[in-house]
């Protein structure tokens, strides 16, 4: 942490970056915690402690009502928007191929959402197999969430079971967690996937195709710079004026797009108090980023909701200025407090001297009392010379005892001393000798760890390995062990599967009717219970078709097939063909027979003979037809081409209609179609009328095309497999 040019709020002892708005810029009373005026971290005047929280709209809850049971307030001012990606194709691609993959990254715990909910659309299931890594603890929360997790799956973090955690969670941290848990070349040859936003660090991407690796990246969500509501920069610009804040940033983009729309929304005062306002960063790198941009103090509190809120914590109560102690009245006599200490110190050193020597000077004080300290009596001058030489001779005699006394013991105590010397010297050595074996051991120690450290990673990294490899080869059991009353199932839903769709296909009720039968005969020498429950369904779908009336559609289109091929043919009504015809006259009757029989005159019967005969060869010159429609008698020989067109047309539409089992169409243009015929063909033509019943004979046909469906028994093949 770098201290800022500014002078420190509060209490000039403590760090710049740990200060607050202080007396300098409000003049408010100070407190000190301890006194319970602000408990809160807030100023003396009563202001809470506020945390400006720049994370993305709905990720900062947890860490808000943390920070409010402190009794802080907090400020919602989001720098980065979260927003899906234009294209998903390729991140739905990825993750529908995940078996190309032997290890999948996710960079933040926005990455694991979105990739998720895209994966939602692919399976609902992530493959046990496949070991995930990410940064750090809120992106294992987030694996939790989605159900992957230990020990069902293999996730990969920083701060993995039984490590202790890491100082950082970023790239570098990952990297090497993945190098302890999966060793050195674990990757190489092999692909692995990072799912991040658009953009970032391309550092462990580099990493792993130096390993060897062949790296994919996908995008799942891109940032983007949000416009804060102005009721957002009102409490912003309310903050500035000198209101105790503090400023989280948890991005380096976050950081950069706060001096963006800094310069756009705030004037240069509020700019400056910015830069100088307390700014907390959860990794190094961020607050790099920030001092970069100006800001002067900047506190790195580490990753983890727990640590951001003891670092705010921090600062709040750095912010309230402690109450000076009132300082202890100086002593009355300062001098001579001194110098009865000094006496004291004296008067113990001397009593030690004193105790020290004692030996030797105990005996002075007699002598020089007798000699000196007492006063001599007065004797006569003839006698005083004879008492004076003996007591001279006595004190010679007496000082060269105490001479030789003195002498012997100084020389025994300079041997004990030089004793005491030799012994020393010789626990001195022997004590080096025995710290140059320790250290000899201890050197033997560190590199036989050093090396039971790396055999522990190699066997780490083949366990890791091992552990692998027995979940696929489990995995591969688990697909392999089926039961036989498994892969009956199995094969009866094909069965059922292959007969619904030929059913609304063909509309075949007969081969559908076979379909169940035969898989009910598959089901009968099963005694589960869940092949029990799928024959009922069977059963209820076999009386259904049974029920079913017998459409045959394949005959249907036939007729329309053949009508289709008799349109060309058709007569229309003006161009009906009249046959050539030529007089024929009746063979003469006998005319005395007729006259005889009919007891006329034979003149009379030859008259009616001879009309009769010239009206039948009349007759049959002249034909009289009735044509309803007079627009019929107008169509010209081109026109009449066009007809014929459309109506084929209405029949090849009818015929789809009958394949696809639309009624309602084919309804419509069977009708039509004999419309047409109707009215512009001619209906006295046994062509034009075989046409007409074919249609009539599809349109009665087609009555019974709807069909019933087998949903009882795939329902029931369904519920088996998800139980399953």
């Amino acid at each position: 942490m770098m201290a800022g040019p500014r002078q420190p709020y509060g209490n000039p002892s403590q760090p710049d970056d740990w200060g607050g708005p202080g007396d300098a810029s409000t003049g408010a009373k100070r407190t000190s915690p301890a006194s319970g005026d602000n408990s809160n971290g807030g100023h003396g005047d009563g202001q809470p402690f506020t945390v400006v929280i720049t994370r993305p709209a709905g990720q900062s809850d947890g860490l808000g009502g943390q920070l409010a049971q402190h009794g802080m307030r907090t400020l919602d001012f989001p720098l980065i928007a979260i927003a899906p990606v234009t294209d998903e194709a390729p991140l739905r691609a990825a993750l529908g191929a995940l078996e190309r993959y032997a290890l999948v990254v996710f960079v933040s715990p926005n990455a694991v959402d979105r990739a998720f909910a895209c994966y939602a659309s692919v399976s609902s299931i992530w493959p046990a197999a496949l070991p995930v890594a990410v940064v750090g603890p809120a992106s294992v929360a987030a694996l939790e969430r989605h159900g992957v997790a230990a020990p069902e799956h293999r996730v990969v973090s920083p701060a993995g079971a039984g490590d202790e955690e890491p100082a950082r969670f970023d790239s570098e941290s990952l990297y090497a967690a993945l190098e302890k848990a999966f060793g050195v070349d674990a990757f190489a040859g092999k692909c692995v996937l990072i799912v991040r936003g658009d953009g970032g660090r391309e550092w462990l991407a580099e990493r792993l195709r130096e390993a060897g690796a062949e790296v994919e990246t996908v995008a799942a969500y891109r940032r983007v710079v949000p416009e804060p509501p102005i009721a957002a920069w009102t409490q912003v610009h309310a903050l500035l004026e000198g209101a105790p804040h503090a400023w989280l940033v948890t991005s380096s983009e976050g950081v950069r797009n706060l001096d963006e729309l800094a310069r756009e929304h705030l004037t240069a005062g509020e700019i400056v108090e910015l830069r100088h306002a307390p700014l907390v960063a959860p990794h190094p790198r961020i607050a790099e980023t920030a001092r970069s941009m100006g800001f002067d103090r900047i506190t790195v509190s580490g990753a983890g909701d727990e640590r951001i809120v003891e670092t705010l914590l921090g600062l709040a109560s750095s912010v309230v200025q402690p109450v000076q102690n009132t300082p202890a009245p100086a002593p009355a006599n300062p001098r001579m407090t001194d110098s009865n200490n000094s006496s004291s110190t004296a008067n113990q050193g001397a009593v030690a001297t004193g105790a020290s020597v004692s030996g030797s000077a105990s005996a002075r004080p007699s002598y020089a009392s007798s000699g000196a300290g007492s006063s001599a009596p007065l004797t006569p001058p003839g006698a005083g010379n004879g008492r004076r030489g003996a007591g001279s001779a006595l004190l010679w005699l007496v000082l060269l005892l105490v001479a030789a006394g003195s002498g012997a013991g100084g020389y025994l105590l300079n041997r004990k001393v030089d004793n005491l010397g030799m012994q020393a010297i010789q626990r001195q050595q022997a004590s080096e000798q025995q710290s140059a074996a320790l250290r000899a051991r201890a050197d033997q120690a560190v590199a036989g760890a050093q090396q039971i450290d790396k055999q522990v990673a190699q066997l780490e990294g083949k366990i890791a390995d091992a552990q692998t490899s027995q979940q696929a080869l489990a995995q591969q059991y688990a697909d392999l062990s089926k039961s036989r009353d498994d892969w009956t199932l199995a094969e009866v839903g094909q069965m059922l599967s292959s007969a619904s769709e030929q059913l609304q296909l063909t509309g075949n009720t007969q081969l559908a009717l076979f379909a169940l039968q035969s898989a009910d005969t598959r089901l009968a020498a099963s005694d589960n219970a869940q092949a029990i429950a799928v024959r009922k369904a069977i059963a209820q779908d076999i009386d259904k078709l049974k029920a079913a009336p017998s459409t045959d559609l394949t005959g249907l289109a036939i007729k329309l097939d053949t009508a289709l091929g008799q349109i060309d043919s058709l007569p229309l009504s003006g161009e009906a063909i009249v046959a050539h015809t030529k007089p024929e006259a009746a063979q003469p009757a006998d005319i005395a027979q007729v006259a005889a029989a009919t007891n006329q005159p034979k003149w009379k019967v030859w008259i009616d003979t001879f009309v009769d005969g010239v009206g039948k060869q009349i007759t049959s010159l002249v034909q009289v037809r009735r044509i309803d429609n007079a627009d019929a008698m107008l169509v010209s020989p081109d026109q009449g081409y066009f007809v014929r067109e459309n109506l084929k047309l209405r029949l090849l539409s009818a015929r789809l209609s009958l394949l696809s089992r639309n009624q309602d169409t084919l309804k419509s243009d069977l009708a039509a179609a004999d419309a047409t015929l109707a009215r512009y063909f001619d209906s006295a033509s046994k062509d034009t009328q075989t046409v007409r019943e074919l249609l009539k004979q599809v349109n009665d046909g087609s009555a019974a095309v709807a069909l019933p469906t087998l949903d009882t028994s795939l329902k029931a093949i369904q519920q088996y497999r998800s139980r399953g």
